[in-house]
């Protein structure tokens, strides 16, 4: 008994040392415990059937990889839910980490903090088939001639604006819904959006939706990068990029976007 005893004060204080030692040690919210934060609701392909905690779909998988890479078992992690936009703000948050999608950018980066990018996302034209089928070919001189639409918050505004220079301003809306909504009603030809997320809006979301094709990640100088996003000098940014990088290099990264992503393959590049 006496063995047994001091095999377990031996096992828990070699416990306590790594725990004292691990990177990502006093910096979480909660001692112990990785708090995670998705879009309330979650979406495919990024997190399947709005359940995060089933580990499936892209950024679900995601994220458990980085807390196994930090070191929390998957029963170590909690969720919580928060809106985009919210979760931009400057300030205190509910969560170690966020991921939905966020682009890394410079002005968001004045008010949180981002990892290094765990995606880098091509980005998809969305139509309805009565467009579609009127462009033709999805060619530059085609697609400046579209009535475009954009959330006035996300970065497609602006990648419309330097990339296709539509011959008519891009039309401006509060989100994602109110986008989807405007092409439904005819208002908009076109909005572009990260691949992913125009697969599963073509496929559920608009009726008789349609994707013209998408422009390749490498594109541009700059592709629309995700990154997981922290509270501004969060003390967890180290830990997290250094897990990011370990499972870009291990090639894991490639694996979990090879499984949830490969739908991306048929849609046509635009030259």
């Amino acid at each position: 008994m006496k063995t047994l005893m001091t095999t377990l004060c031996m096992s828990l204080a070699g416990s306590a040392a790594f725990a004292a030692d691990h990177c990502a040690a006093g910096k979480t919210l909660a001692d112990g415990v990785l708090t995670i934060a998705t879009g309330n609701p979650a979406y495919y392909p990024w997190v399947m059937d709005d359940a995060p905690e089933s580990k499936q779909g892209f950024e679900a998988a995601v994220a458990y990889a980085v807390a196994n890479e930090m070191g929390f078992a998957d029963e170590a992690v909690t969720w919580v839910r928060t809106s985009f936009d919210e979760a931009i703000q400057p300030g205190a948050k509910s969560f170690d980490f966020n991921l939905q999608q966020y682009s890394i950018t410079p002005e968001r980066e004045e008010m949180v903090d981002f990892s290094l990018p765990y995606y880098s996302s091509a980005m998809a034209v969305l139509t309805t088939k009565s467009v579609a089928d009127k462009v033709g070919a999805p060619t530059m001189d085609a697609l400046k001639g579209l009535v475009w639409g954009a959330g006035a918050s996300h970065t497609g505004a602006s990648v419309v604006a330097s990339v296709i220079a539509p011959d008519q301003d891009v039309l401006l809306y509060n989100d994602n819904t109110d986008v989807t909504a405007a092409l439904q009603a005819n208002q908009i030809d076109a909005a572009l959006f990260d691949l992913p997320t125009a697969l599963y809006l073509s496929a559920v979301v608009v009726e008789n939706g349609a994707l013209l094709g998408q422009f390749p990640a490498d594109f541009s100088e700059n592709p629309d990068q995700f990154g997981l996003l922290m509270a501004d000098a969060s003390p967890l940014k180290p830990c997290v990029d250094e897990a990011i990088e370990a499972l870009s290099v291990s090639g894991k990264l490639a694996e979990i976007e090879a499984e949830w992503l490969q739908a991306a393959t048929g849609v046509p590049v635009i030259q």
